[in-house]
């Protein structure tokens, strides 16, 4: 039987996680399991870690909280045999649940991993990337350099957020910034290699790579994107005057952005980004650094369940 792990980060939308958690616990006293709670950035990394080192054969790591959380989980369970993922969703964006096809609710999501402990899971990509500031690193949504990494680093270092979230209107500050900082940001001359292919781009706001459809909270950014086929989808715009800005932004939600001309999309495998300044860059909404940054697709790295 395969050990269960709750990997529960108490931070994740301003306690949200915690309180969901302790609703949640009463549904599984007759279930084993073993509860970790993470203290601090990465932690949850070394959790999963200490894990793989335990004498278990098979083991199932269940992320509580937000996309940040459940990516330091897989972050963990990468190139370890016999580790399943599983996630209930309790943070701000969860595009995670989105893209990957997973419940939305708490509860439902529970059920569905007690459900099916015992299933082989499903074997997905996720990709890995290297900055000068972050010198090794896993994603399973995507990486964005340029504006939205603007947007997402101004974002998270925001006290209006934590504000939001305990409204449950945490979304709303990735438009507050949006706004704010398409006054003042000025779009520069960025080159993409994509497998051995280069391409200019003089006036980029933002190239976007990405394993699922979705991000900045349920946009559409990428709509032929798939987490199984080995490939990345990439999404450049370039050379949009700003006033048309927010509407480009606004169809994001629906996939509508790919018909404006200004907008190219591409697929691959092994992609560098480089700018002429250097530029913030994220990683399922977590800043790792500046341009340029290398991304490689590592196929069927990871089993979700």
């Amino acid at each position: 039987m395969a050990a269960l792990h709750f990997i529960v980060n108490p931070q994740a939308k301003n306690g949200y996680s915690l309180k969901i958690w302790n609703e949640l616990k009463k549904e599984l006293q007759d279930s084993p399991h073993s509860i970790h709670f993470t203290e601090s950035p990465q932690h949850a990394t070394e959790i999963v870690n200490e894990i793989a080192r335990l004498p278990e054969d098979r083991a199932v790591v269940t992320a509580v909280g937000g996309d940040g959380t459940v990516n330091e989980v897989i972050n963990g369970a990468i190139g370890f045999e016999g580790m399943k993922v599983a996630y209930i969703p309790a943070g701000s964006g969860n595009d995670f649940a989105r893209g990957f096809g997973l419940p939305k609710s708490p509860r439902d999501s529970l059920k569905r991993i007690l459900a099916l402990m015992e299933e082989e899971g499903m074997e997905l990509d996720a990709g890995s990337f290297h900055t000068s500031e972050y010198p090794k690193g896993h994603f399973v949504n995507s990486i964005g350099a340029g504006f939205d990494a603007q947007i997402t680093v101004k974002a998270n270092q925001s006290n209006l957020k934590k504000w939001l979230n305990k409204l449950s209107l945490g979304k709303l500050i990735y438009a507050f910034y949006l706004i704010k900082e398409l006054i003042s940001y000025k779009p520069g001359p960025a080159v993409l290699h994509i497998d051995g292919e280069e391409f200019h781009f003089p006036r980029m706001w933002f190239i976007t790579v990405s394993n699922h459809p979705y991000y900045g909270g349920g946009m559409k950014i990428s709509p032929a994107a798939k987490p199984n086929d080995g490939l990345f989808n990439i999404t450049v715009l370039n050379g949009l005057p700003k006033w048309k800005l927010l509407t480009v932004f606004i169809s994001v939600f629906w996939g509508g952005h790919i018909r404006f001309k200004e907008v190219k999309t591409f697929e691959g495998k092994n992609i560098t980004i480089e700018s002429k300044s250097a530029i913030p860059v994220h990683a399922d909404g977590e800043y790792i650094g500046k341009t340029p940054v290398h991304i490689e697709i590592r196929p069927n790295s990871w089993v979700i369940l």
